[in-house]
C-alpha cells in the first residue's frame, strides 16, 4: 500500500483552497465585532436595550453571527495549518485552541460564580444573585458539580456558548480529512449530522439533577460554523450580487418577522387581531424549524438571508465600510469602524470579559435604577470596557517585550 506523508495530505487541494483564506476579510471582523456588542447587551440583566437587538425581529440573533464568523476566522487561523503542515500539525493547532477555549470557559464560570457569591455574602442586596443564575445547586453540592463542570456534563445556561464552540472546533480535523474526498463529502456529512441533531439522539446532558440538555447542541450548530468555514476557504463560491437574491432575502426577513418575533407579533395583534389569530395557528407547526437548541432550518435560512444583505451592503472587499473624505463625519466613522473591527479581531477575550462584565453591570443597574440615563451610561461603560479589552488583548498578543530587531 502506498503511503502519503502528513505534509502532503492536502497537496491535491492546496492550490485551490489555500489562496482564498490567506487574507483576513475586513467584513469578518466588523460583523463579528457588531455581534460582540449585541451579545453584551443581551446578557446585561433586564437591559431595555435588549428589546431592540436583532433577536427580537426574527429567527436568528447574535449567536448566529458569532458562530458563522468564527467558522470564517477558523478557516484562516487553522485551515491554512492543515494545508501547509499536514493533517497532524493542523489537528495539533486546533487542539491548542480547544485547550485555550476550555480554560476560558472554566475560568469564566468560577469568576462569575465567585462574584455572585461575594455579592450575596455582602448582605447589601435583597435578591440572591447566586439563584439568579441558577447556581444554587453548585454551591449546595459542589463536589459532583465540579466534576460535571470539568467534564462538560454540567453546563449552566449562562455558560453554554463556549462548550458548543469547543465541540464544533473538535470536529474540524474530521472535516478537513473528509475534504480529501471532495467538498461533497464535507457537505453531506455536515448536513447528515445536523439532520440527526434535529432528533434526540445527539442531545448532551447539561446538569446531573435534571433531564435538561445543552442549550446549544453543537451537532446542530456545526452546520452554520462549517458554512462560514467553507465560504472562507473558497469551497463555496461567493454568491453573486443579484437584485433577485436581494429581494428574496429581504422579503424572507420581513415576512418571517411575525413568526420569529413576539415583539412584531404583538404589534400585528394590536393592529389586526384577525390576522394575528391566523399567524398564531402557525406557531406550533413551525416550532421545530424555529428551535434554537438544535439550530432549526428557519434560523439557518434567516441568518443566510441577513448575512447576504450584510455582504451586499458592505460592498466588494468591504469598501463601503471604509470612510472616505476628510470631514468630521468621516473621521468619526473611521474611529467607530476601527474600534468595532478591533473588538471583532479579539472576539474570544472580549466575549469572556463581556459575559463577566454583563453581570456586574446588571448589579450596577440594580443599585442605580433603570431610568433612561442609567441605562445609557451602563451600556456605554460596557462598550468602552470591551473596546479597551480588545486593544489590551491585541497589545499582549503583539508581545512588545520581544526584540524587534
Amino acid at each position: 500500500m502506498a503511503t502519503v506523508s502528513p505534509a502532503s495530505d492536502f497537496a491535491p487541494v492546496a492550490a485551490s483552497a489555500a489562496a482564498p483564506a490567506r487574507t483576513r476579510d475586513p467584513r469578518l471582523d466588523f460583523y463579528r465585532g457588531i455581534a460582540m456588542f449585541i451579545i453584551l447587551i443581551a446578557h446585561i440583566p433586564n437591559d431595555p436595550w435588549a428589546k431592540w437587538i436583532p433577536a427580537r425581529f426574527g429567527f436568528s440573533d447574535a449567536t448566529e453571527i458569532f458562530v458563522f464568523c468564527s467558522g470564517m476566522a477558523s478557516a484562516i487561523a487553522f485551515g491554512g495549518a492543515f494545508l501547509r503542515k499536514g493533517w497532524w500539525i493542523g489537528t495539533a493547532r486546533v487542539s491548542f485552541r480547544i485547550w485555550q477555549v476550555y480554560w476560558a470557559h472554566i475560568c469564566l464560570f468560577f469568576f462569575v460564580a465567585m462574584s455572585m457569591a461575594a455579592l450575596d455574602q455582602s448582605g447589601l442586596f435583597e435578591k440572591t444573585y447566586v439563584s439568579s443564575l441558577n447556581l444554587q445547586h453548585f454551591f449546595n453540592d459542589p463536589a459532583p458539580q465540579i466534576v460535571g463542570l470539568f467534564t462538560l456534563t454540567y453546563v449552566p445556561n449562562y455558560f453554554d456558548i463556549l462548550p458548543m464552540y469547543l465541540v464544533v472546533l473538535a470536529m474540524m480535523p474530521m472535516f478537513m480529512g473528509l475534504y480529501r474526498f471532495g467538498f461533497w463529502a464535507v457537505a453531506a456529512t455536515s448536513v447528515a449530522i445536523w439532520l440527526v441533531a434535529q432528533t434526540d439522539i445527539l442531545d448532551l446532558p447539561a446538569e446531573p439533577w435534571s433531564e435538561r440538555q445543552w442549550f446549544f447542541n453543537p451537532f446542530g450548530w456545526q452546520l452554520l460554523f462549517f458554512t462560514g468555514f467553507a465560504f472562507m476557504r473558497g469551497w463555496i463560491p461567493a454568491p453573486p450580487v443579484s437584485k433577485t437574491l436581494i429581494w428574496a432575502a429581504a422579503l424572507f426577513l420581513i415576512f418571517s418577522m411575525p413568526f420569529g418575533s413576539w415583539k412584531v407579533f404583538t404589534w400585528i395583534n394590536a393592529a389586526a387581531p384577525d390576522l394575528a389569530d391566523e399567524i398564531r395557528k402557525v406557531w406550533p407547526v413551525t416550532k421545530e424549524f424555529r428551535d434554537k437548541t438544535d439550530f432549526g432550518l428557519f434560523r439557518y435560512l434567516h441568518f443566510l438571508s441577513l448575512a447576504y444583505l450584510g455582504w451586499v451592503v458592505a460592498g466588494e472587499h468591504g469598501h463601503r465600510l471604509i470612510a472616505t473624505g476628510q470631514g468630521t463625519a468621516a473621521k468619526v466613522w473611521q474611529f467607530v469602524l476601527t474600534a468595532i473591527t478591533k473588538v471583532g479581531q479579539q472576539s474570544l477575550a472580549v466575549f469572556v470579559f463581556s459575559m463577566a462584565a454583563a453581570r456586574l453591570i446588571g448589579v450596577g443597574l440594580d443599585l442605580s435604577g433603570r431610568d433612561v440615563a442609567s441605562i445609557f451610561i451602563a451600556n456605554m461603560i460596557g462598550f468602552a470596557t470591551i473596546i479597551g479589552v480588545a486593544y489590551m488583548a491585541a497589545w499582549f498578543k503583539s508581545q512588545p517585550w520581544k526584540s524587534k530587531k
